[in-house]
């Protein structure tokens, strides 16, 4: 596991948590795309920049990139050993960014961009709501093709599974 992908179905399914955890766990620098792609005052970067900064990363001899972005996920897909899958239930993923919103209520957190403070708006939650059955079908696909790629693929599918996978990482080093 040198070079790491790590996404999920959905915001609020613990995608940055994670990979901060993961990158604590083995060392391995953590990418958040968020950072990347949002500018101060939530300002989207020009493609042209969010992907050059994506490439510049890739060609590091280990990495952990999370999040989804698929509009740019061909730059990461070809080089990745390894696809770290987060889905927890709906529910789950809306419960947690509400408590996000509350939690970081006028501060950024830590995997955005300084300058983008916490925010939720109806459109944002009816996207989750709305993509979440599309995105999980397509994510599911995307992790067969991945694993026939021969990728290692680990699909988390709860807190649990997901606490497990970081100790038993922990128990073998």
């Amino acid at each position: 596991m040198k070079r790491v992908m790590v996404i999920g179905v959905s915001a609020g399914v613990g995608k940055s948590s994670f990979s901060r955890e993961l990158g604590k766990l083995t060392g391995i620098q953590v990418t958040h795309l968020d950072r990347l792609y949002w500018k101060p005052g939530w300002v989207e970067a020009p493609s042209e920049e969010f992907s050059a900064a994506q490439r510049k990363i890739v060609k590091k001899d280990q990495w952990i990139i999370e999040g989804n972005y698929t509009s740019t996920i061909e730059i990461r897909e070809p080089l990745a050993d390894t696809v770290i899958y987060l889905e927890l239930p709906m529910c789950v993923c809306l419960y947690r960014v509400i408590k996000r919103r509350i939690q970081y209520h006028g501060k950024t957190r830590e995997d955005l961009t300084q300058g983008c403070p916490e925010k939720i708006d109806w459109a944002f939650v009816k996207f989750i709501v709305t993509t979440y059955s599309r995105r999980k079908k397509k994510m599911l696909e995307r992790m067969q093709r991945y694993a026939n790629e021969g990728k290692t693929v680990h699909h988390l599918k709860s807190s649990a599974q997901i606490e497990g996978f970081l100790s038993t990482y922990l128990k073998g080093k």
